[in-house]
């Protein structure tokens, strides 16, 4: 009878514990991801000129356009893609 009990309370806690698939750590990164790929996107916009019949080439194919918000965005998923594969760090059980 001792068993049973014991088994009861470990399906008990088992039910009760929700087990989450990612960890703060994870949510961190995310989150950091998603502030890299805005951040570059924001970057990447604007270059409108006063005049519509001018055509502004060193605003439009600026570097900070052109090479480094790109760089940014492509950086931001690449750390999404990381925050989605790693693995949570292990929990510490005690029985």
């Amino acid at each position: 009878m001792s068993k049973n009990k014991n088994t009861a309370a470990t399906a008990q806690k088992q039910a009760t514990q929700q087990d989450f698939l990612f960890d703060k750590s994870n949510y961190i990164w995310m989150l950091a991801g998603v502030v890299l790929v805005v951040i570059g996107f924001m970057l990447m916009s604007g270059g409108k000129s006063e005049d519509p019949t001018k055509f502004n080439y060193d605003e439009i194919y600026s570097t900070m356009r052109i090479t480094i918000a790109p760089l940014m965005i492509l950086i931001g998923f690449a750390i999404e893609i990381y925050a989605i594969m790693k693995k949570p760090a292990a929990k510490n059980e005690s029985n």
